[in-house]
């Protein structure tokens, strides 16, 4: 598989780069599945009984501290091309609450660059949620709060799922919308579920629209596991993902994503078959704007030592579990960013 890259929202400020005699800061956004981060404790408000030392998974404390360990090495590394500080800003999913969070961020590889947490416990059935990690040197977040997915099954019945976490902030004194997505898996066949994700994609939108009627250049991101394709009716059809940058309209939103999935380049595999569920999306004034951060490139993050070495799943993302034995691998996703640059004026 080629090499790319997976799912933090992360943001890094840094080496200057320098092309047809212009100077440019950079700034990366990025999202990682973090693969069922649950601590080890019983909470009976949830289904986490599976997660805890005498469950099915005996998830206990030298386990969880290895998963800890493992994934803060991963953000690390993420954007640490351009900045020593690495991400500042990363969107996360499957994470069971705050307390994984603040113990994932003490981990000695990433405590350096104190990252703050916007986390709100979602409804969702296992108990997991979405969140969004910052570091404040970058990033000031000027307002957030949880978006309910709202699903029915057929007899009227509330389906309970991950909200949709919005956050607005400035990014280097440019204001910035990012929305951090779980969309609902593909739990009864791909085609049964999908009314599911394209509502979760229709959520989104009506509030994205009502930031452009704000401001039609207003810089919004997308970014999550979507668990649906870049060429899915979720994204093409419902949040308007777009190949051509050039051709975006402002109600439409730039997927770079599409051309890499083309390519047979994923961040999941499932049968021998790889998927792209992970992205990030953004609108018409976040492609290009000589005044602001604009994109410049997609990753996918799957370095040699997060692939599975061997077995069932060689090849596949090294996850934590395969087939309900422990591997004591990182995630079954492999992380995803972009790359911004921003022109450096000079009087």
């Amino acid at each position: 598989m080629k090499k790319t890259f997976l799912l933090f929202f992360t943001l890094v400020f840094a080496n200057m780069i320098f092309a047809q005699n212009k100077e440019y800061k950079v700034a990366t956004l990025g999202f990682y599945n973090l693969e069922n981060l649950f601590d080890t404790e019983n909470d009976p408000a949830i289904n986490d009984e599976e997660f805890t030392p005498t469950g099915g998974r005996q998830w206990d404390e030298k386990k969880y501290s290895a998963k800890l360990e493992n994934l803060s090495k991963v953000i690390s590394e993420l954007g640490s091309e351009h900045s020593k500080d690495g991400l500042a800003l990363l969107g996360v999913a499957e994470i069971e609450n705050r307390r994984v969070l603040e113990d994932l961020v003490k981990q000695p590889a990433i405590k350096d660059r104190n990252y703050q947490i916007i986390h709100y416990d979602s409804p969702d059935w296992r108990g997991i949620d979405c969140a969004l990690l910052y570091n404040p040197k970058y990033f000031t977040p000027t307002g957030s709060k949880a978006i309910p997915l709202e699903l029915y099954n057929d007899n009227g019945e509330r389906r309970y799922t991950r909200d949709i976490l919005y956050v607005s902030g400035m990014l280097d004194g440019e204001e910035i919308h990012v929305f951090v997505n779980h969309w609902p898996s593909r739990r009864g066949g791909e085609r049964a579920s999908a009314p599911k994700r394209n509502k979760g994609a229709q959520t989104c939108q009506e509030v994205i629209n009502g930031i452009l009627k704000k401001d039609k250049k207003a810089k919004v991101f997308v970014m999550g596991d979507l668990n649906d394709d870049p060429v899915s009716d979720s994204v093409t059809k419902f949040i308007k993902g777009k190949k051509k940058k050039d051709r975006i309209k402002t109600d439409e939103m730039f997927n770079p994503w599409i051309g890499l999935y083309k390519k047979g380049i994923g961040t999941l595999a499932y049968r021998d078959a790889w998927s792209l569920f992970d992205q990030i999306l953004m609108t018409k004034g976040a492609v290009k704007d000589s005044d602001g951060y604009f994109f410049h490139q997609a990753r996918v993050y799957n370095p040699k030592y997060l692939v599975q070495p061997s077995g069932r799943y060689k090849g596949y993302p090294f996850r934590t579990y395969g087939g309900g034995t422990y591997q004591g691998g990182y995630s079954d996703h492999y992380p995803v960013y972009i790359s911004l640059l921003k022109e450096v004026k000079r009087p």
